[in-house]
């Protein structure tokens, strides 16, 4: 049995790496971006490795890979499923897995307290591989945060390059993956898989709040293409009127520019989100919903108020929409996308979101073949002949 240390060698997908006692702890942004940010919400969702995956190229049958799982719950509501560790072969989804222990932080949305309970460390098994050398990619969960420690095979394993052009994708909690049931039934998973591209996932859980400190991270990253989600957190954050938003997204666009001055850059617009269509934010927990022990959202905001510069998801895309086309003139690589070509109406009535906000991993898998077909597609502005 071989015994491989997990170093950043290893792993695609991540923008940075912490020592532990544990083991190595995978960031999606590095440590002076969460400093400018100290949010606890932020903290969390950006150690949780959507998208990161431990990539080698090996004879082995069997793998193993060990580390330290910590799971977040909330009080009152169902706990959510073990993260799933997913094995690909060549491309090819073979086996998946749970770590059968794993940290658990309680979390009390009335109160905004929390409870850790410690966890230890444990593997994920992958065996009766094909045989002959094979690139093997063990993508990690993508609401669980992982501390990797190592990797156990029955022969040598070897560290490869990424496949595929780089796509360096920021966005929310559907960005992210909340609500599908393993890392690549994400609908940025499946996109990118279609595409054939190497994806660096940078959604953020409840933080797509057009950061500076996220523009600059992503302007000096290397990129090939570049998307970005944008306006349901802001929504449900109350977090900017009108005013504000407007120069924030061309301030974040200036910023990506600065490093990427010509690189394909898709702004896609909200889902279709019942609630805070016309609805401003903030967003809460529905409390009657947490009291049956279900986890949903409401839209808590006046409506009367858009006029005076409240934000609603119709009103976040028709800024977009017009920021895209004023800059497009001088700026031919700069494309938009309403996010309701992606999930809209007629998809709602056949697979609404349970929490009335995150999709199902039906709706991940329809919105991602969606994007794929319109952003890697002929025509498309990721399409080959576009790069």
């Amino acid at each position: 049995m071989h015994t491989t240390p997990l170093t950043e060698a290893l792993v695609h997908g991540a923008v940075e790496f912490e020592p532990t006692d544990a083991g190595l702890r995978v960031h999606r942004l590095p440590t002076w971006a969460r400093a400018q940010a100290a949010d606890p919400q932020l903290a969390m969702v950006e150690a949780q490795p959507a998208g990161a995956r431990v990539v080698v190229s090996t004879t082995a049958r069997r793998v193993e890979l060990r580390a330290l799982a910590t799971r977040f719950a909330y009080r009152g509501a169902p706990a959510r499923p073990d993260g799933v560790f997913d094995v690909v072969v060549d491309g090819a989804l073979v086996a998946q897995g749970t770590l059968d222990d794993a940290t658990l932080v309680t979390l009390d949305p009335r109160t905004g307290g929390a409870e850790t309970t410690p966890g230890q460390v444990r593997g994920v098994v992958a065996d009766n591989l094909p045989e002959g050398d094979k690139r093997v990619e063990i993508w990690l969960p993508h609401q669980e945060t992982i501390e990797l420690v190592e990797l156990l095979s029955d022969a040598p394993v070897r560290p490869v390059d990424p496949a595929g052009r780089r796509w360096v994708h920021h966005g929310s909690s559907i960005s992210q993956g909340s609500n599908a049931a393993h890392p690549t039934g994400t609908w940025a998973a499946i996109a990118a898989m279609a595409g054939g591209v190497d994806l660096l996932n940078l959604g953020f859980g409840g933080s797509a709040m057009v950061d500076p400190f996220v523009a600059r991270t992503m302007r000096d990253l290397p990129a090939d293409l570049i998307s970005l989600s944008l306006g349901i957190n802001v929504v449900n954050a109350d977090a900017m009127r009108r005013r504000a938003f407007r120069p924030a997204v061309h301030g974040f666009l200036d910023t990506i520019r600065e490093g990427h001055p010509t690189t394909p850059l898709l702004v896609v617009s909200p889902i279709l989100c019942p609630i805070h269509e016309s609805t401003p934010g903030p967003g809460a927990f529905d409390v009657e919903a947490l009291g049956r022990g279900e986890l949903k959202f409401i839209a808590t905001g006046d409506p009367d108020e858009v006029n005076a510069g409240r934000l609603t998801l119709r009103v976040i895309r028709k800024e977009l929409a017009r920021i895209v086309e004023e800059r497009s003139a001088d700026d031919p690589n700069l494309h938009y996308l309403d996010g309701r070509e992606l999930y809209g109406k007629a998809d709602e009535a056949q697979l609404p979101l349970p929490d009335n906000l995150h999709p199902t991993t039906a709706a991940h898998r329809r919105i991602g073949e969606r994007f794929a077909r319109r952003a890697f597609g002929p025509g498309g502005p990721f399409a080959v002949s576009h790069a």
